[in-house]
């Protein structure tokens, strides 16, 4: 990409703002990082209202005066997670800026892989270590840094509206976020959104996301017998529900570890170079395991479909007996190109299962939730200030990069206001390793990140 025309902007004012704010924007994140707050029904709830209290009042301290904690009921009937929303209306006829986020994270998982407690944020090496240091309290304390630090440059001169949603149940899949936004869809309406969830291509360059792979979730299971049986005694004529189970997710990938399922979207597509070197060292895949797929490597991540098991119901080794097992179920994660139709992609796994499943055994498939892709347009005007903006922070061009990751939010937002343009920025870099033990971010892109939005907000104040 070339480099996007500059225009005149208050970028020496807001980087000294940014710079001298910077101990009390990682102060913040740090204190936000100690909250494990975690949307599901096994972990505790009052975690997720401490939170959104805490977040009402980093709002509030930022120069945000109208802040309200609302909620909503998810499908099920249950109470949704509080989500938090700040308003600064526009003046003098300005568009609105809504800036989105989530406080809530992943459980820490296995302690003993953290090289430090998740819930408490260590600084070493240059980045901050901890459970949603990335995903996404970055993205929260970013909006928020980037908007006092515009507010104390601009002062009264911004009339830009301001609207700071803080969601509380992304990592559940924001189930209550549409009946909130419906709730609410006056007082939140914005012309652009920029959601604070993704990062950079690498440390050192940064990124706009202008697409994301849609996501189905599902359970498998398979029955052979209808009680457990001694091995010993039965084994032989029959196969055990593990083994058969084990046979039918072997053909979900042909030989070259592509997913073997009909009819999903699949495509090569242009983009940044990625090297095989370069991917290894962000994933640590282990150095005799291959690659699979075809295509280049970004498209495999970007474009075309990925299936992964992520959990299966069986006995664990230590407490396992000799024991035919009746029955055994696994879960999938499905990660489709953009443009995919979810639901007829849940109808293709469904027919792959129900034709694939050996021995004759009896099988359940069982939809377990899904998520549409995203294909932004990296020409809107505010995507170029966006670029811009990223391009005098950084000192060097943005990528307009794809990520293989779905963000429910998006399409959410996108559907209730379709005439708003979306940006999709973040903190995270390909080490940050978000959902998994260790979790960081950079703290000098953070600080990159803060200062490009507060110069975005800058730019969509006083456009050219």
């Amino acid at each position: 990409m070339g480099r996007l025309p500059a225009s005149t902007s208050p970028l020496s004012s807001l980087r000294e703002a940014v710079g001298a704010d910077f101990t009390a924007a990682v102060g913040q994140l740090s204190e936000l990082v100690r909250i494990p707050a975690m949307a599901w029904a096994s972990f505790d709830p009052a975690e997720l209202d401490r939170a959104a209290r805490h977040v009402a009042a980093l709002m509030q301290e930022a120069g945000i005066a109208d802040v309200d904690i609302l909620q909503a009921p998810r499908p099920d009937g249950g109470q949704g997670a509080p989500a938090v929303v700040g308003r600064r209306p526009a003046r003098n006829g300005k568009p609105t800026l809504m800036l989105y986020a989530h406080y809530d994270v992943q459980p820490a998982g296995d302690i003993t892989l953290w090289d430090s407690p998740p819930f408490d944020a260590v600084e070493r090496a240059g980045r901050l270590w901890g459970r949603g240091v990335a995903d996404n309290k970055a993205g929260v304390v970013l909006h928020l840094a980037a908007f006092r630090n515009a507010l104390r440059v601009l002062g009264d001169d911004l009339e830009l509206g301001i609207t700071v949603l803080i969601d509380g149940e992304e990592e559940a899949g924001s189930p209550s976020l549409p009946l909130l936004l419906q709730q609410h869809s006056d007082l939140l309406a914005a012309d652009v959104l920029v959601v604070a969830d993704s990062g950079n291509w690498k440390v050192g360059v940064p990124a706009l996301t202008t697409s994301l792979r849609g996501l189905i979730l599902g359970t498998i299971e398979v029955q052979v017998l209808d009680h457990a049986l001694h091995s010993g005694t039965y084994g032989g004529p029959l196969l055990d529900a593990v083994t058969v189970l084990s046979r039918l997710i072997s053909t979900l990938h042909h030989d070259d570890g592509s997913v073997a399922v009909d009819g999903l979207v699949s495509s090569d597509v242009p983009g940044p170079s990625l090297s095989e070197e370069d991917f290894r060292a962000d994933s640590g895949v282990r150095p005799g395991v291959p690659l699979v797929g075809t295509g280049s490597l970004t498209s495999r991540l970007w474009t075309k479909p990925a299936l992964v098991i992520i959990g299966m119901d069986v006995p664990s080794v230590a407490l396992s007996s000799d024991t035919l097992q009746p029955a055994a179920r696994a879960k999938f994660s499905l990660s489709l190109a953009p443009e995919s139709d979810t639901a007829a992609a849940m109808e293709a796994v469904r027919r792959y299962v129900e034709k694939h499943t050996p021995f004759g055994a009896d099988v359940t498939f069982t939809p377990a939730g899904r998520t549409e892709g995203f294909a932004g347009d990296a020409t809107s005007p505010a995507a170029r200030a966006m670029l811009s903006a990223m391009e005098e922070t950084w000192g060097v061009p943005a990528v307009c990069m794809g990520v293989g990751g779905s963000i429910p939010a998006v399409n959410i937002l996108t559907k209730l206001y379709p005439r708003a343009e979306v940006l999709i920025t973040g903190a995270e870099d390909p080490d940050s390793r978000a959902h998994g033990a260790n979790e960081s971010i950079h703290l000098g892109d953070f600080e990159k990140a803060i200062l490009a939005e507060a110069l975005l907000i800058a730019r969509l104040n006083t456009p050219d």
